[in-house]
């Protein structure tokens, strides 16, 4: 398998096809199968894939060929993996002392207060 190269918007299903190892067909079979692998189509209705079709075609062939999935098995793992990239983490906020967030606060009721007459006149 050759590496993605960089600096391309989409690459034809010949292009994919080269650099991951599997043949055209597949690709298109696999489309079917799996509802992540999208690829725009032009207006004579050739494939265009993104680089991130690219990299789910070849996490799709890690699953199929390297680890032994059966199509459901790839399917339900890549579910899997979708939920756990969506979980958010807690964002860490800087902790301020009170007198900080008094300031903040007054701050802000002064640009209220500059914002509400302007609006009056």
């Amino acid at each position: 398998m050759r590496s993605i190269p960089t600096g391309r918007l989409y690459y034809s299903i010949s292009e994919v096809s080269d650099m991951i190892g599997v043949k055209a067909h597949v690709l298109r079979y696999w489309e079917t199968q799996f509802k992540m692998l999208r690829p725009k189509k032009g207006r004579g209705g050739a494939r265009m894939y993104r680089k991130r079709d690219v990299e789910s075609v070849v996490r799709i062939k890690q699953l199929l060929y390297e680890q032994g999935f059966t199509i459901a098995g790839a399917r339900q793992q890549l579910r899997g993996e979708s939920k756990s990239d969506k979980t958010q983490s807690a964002i860490p906020f800087p902790s301020h002392s009170s007198s900080e967030i008094q300031h903040i606060r007054q701050g802000l009721r002064e640009i209220l207060g500059l914002l509400s007459t302007r609006r009056t006149r």
